[in-house]
């Protein structure tokens, strides 16, 4: 096991993300997930966002007052190092497999945490999607969903 999940988020659109109790991962996202860019977001290769909350962590020593939901994440985990995860990985989140597909850009729409959080979370080596840079899966990552399932907070993290 790699980590657990901590908490499944979803919002009708923008951020924050709000907790739910169990979520039914389809191709197509979180059943009752919205965006309020639905044709950036709501994407096959874009159907959830997974955020660290140990990266979480790091944002709010940044000065940023983020919580797990906070920039929009459907899987905020735990006891995953972001520095390890890579594009094209697929992880085993509860009962379904997802598939990182690509860092996810930081909008205007987090600026609502404090001015400076984009540039503070990505950089041009995250864009060009550099490991080595220290923002490294901050800002969390995109990923497809490969095999549908139900996702709870506690439930295990595996790499596949």
């Amino acid at each position: 096991m790699m980590g657990v999940i901590l908490q499944v988020s979803i919002s009708p659109g923008g951020v924050p993300n709000h907790p739910i109790a169990r979520g039914e991962v389809t191709c197509a996202g979180i059943v009752g997930d919205g965006w309020r860019h639905p044709n950036f977001h709501g994407i096959p290769k874009r159907a959830i966002l997974l955020i660290t909350s140990e990266g979480l962590d790091e944002i709010k020593t940044m000065g940023f007052p983020v919580y797990p939901g906070a920039l929009g994440e459907n899987f905020t985990t735990q006891g995953v190092d972001r520095r390890v995860l890579r594009i094209g990985r697929l992880l085993r989140c509860g009962s379904a497999t997802i598939q990182l597909t690509e860092p996810r850009f930081p909008c205007e729409a987090i600026s609502v945490y404090g001015k400076g959080i984009q540039e503070a979370i990505y950089d041009q080596r995250v864009m060009r999607h550099d490991p080595t840079s220290d923002r490294w899966g901050l800002s969390g990552f995109y990923a497809a969903v490969i095999e549908p399932g139900k996702v709870a907070a506690g439930d295990p993290v595996f790499l596949k």
